[in-house]
């Protein structure tokens, strides 16, 4: 893959219901963003068939099919022969499963589909790891990254999701052999009401750290001006790509 922009790095996240909501915000950011996150809600909503809707509204469009698949290899081969013959970018998988789930996903896309390992929701905190039976070594969101995205990286995953909390130690580890994906980005002094997200940074931060790509939906799509203020985003990474470099 070239390097890619600013711009580029900007993955907007389609969290709405129907095909003429998601080609509206399409048409709106194509010339604004990188890619486009096409999730549960829409996914669920308007069958596969929104993926193509989405391509269709741009040549440069890429898609980013978030499907967090969780299941018995068989089937998520399945799921992503399919995935495969829409043309997406990236799909994720869940590493909870283990080494041989990922792996058989890689095998599964032949090299067209990149596959990405989700490491810990954003959405979770250490007390929520304990709450669900994660022992006492790993119980700290970063370490049990670390431990996912080694699997990941085993399995032959290209990358992993992670929150910005963990984004410079998986760097440190892996570099540029794991591209890092990072959601529960929020603009500094924009307050979500309701917001389930835990683990949260801001876009400089993100990639500042080290962060490939950064996932942002809320943040650009309830601003009163949804293409300036991904356009703010682009100048914060660039700024964050700059000092970066120097340091």
């Amino acid at each position: 893959m070239k390097i890619p922009t600013a711009k580029d790095r900007i993955i907007f996240a389609l969290d709405v219901s129907t095909a003429k909501e998601a080609e509206g915000l399409v048409l709106l950011l194509k010339d604004h963003v990188g890619m486009f996150k096409i999730g549960l809600q829409l996914f669920v909503g308007e069958g596969p068939k929104v993926i193509d809707a989405v391509l269709s509204q741009s040549s440069q469009a890429k898609v980013f099919l978030d499907m967090k698949f969780h299941d018995i290899p068989e089937t998520v081969r399945g799921a992503l022969k399919s995935a495969n013959m829409h043309g997406v970018e990236f799909v994720t998988v869940h590493c909870d499963e283990g080494k041989g789930l990922l792996k058989t996903a890689v095998e599964s896309t032949g090299g067209k589909t990149n596959i990405l390992g989700v490491t810990v929701l954003t959405s979770l905190s250490k007390d929520d790891l304990v709450d669900i039976g994660i022992g006492p070594e790993l119980r700290d969101p970063k370490k049990l990254v670390l431990h996912r995205a080694r699997i990941a990286k085993a399995a032959g995953c290209f990358g992993i999701v992670c929150s910005g909390e963990e984004v410079r130690a998986v760097k440190e580890e892996f570099g540029d052999s794991l591209v890092v994906v990072t959601p529960g980005i929020r603009v500094a002094g924009d307050a979500i009401k309701n917001d389930d997200q835990k683990r949260i940074v801001t876009p400089y931060q993100a990639i500042y750290d080290g962060a490939d790509y950064i996932v942002v939906g809320r943040p650009i799509r309830t601003a009163p001006d949804p293409a300036g203020a991904a356009d703010a985003i682009a100048k914060e990474i660039e700024q964050a790509l700059k000092d970066r470099k120097k340091s």
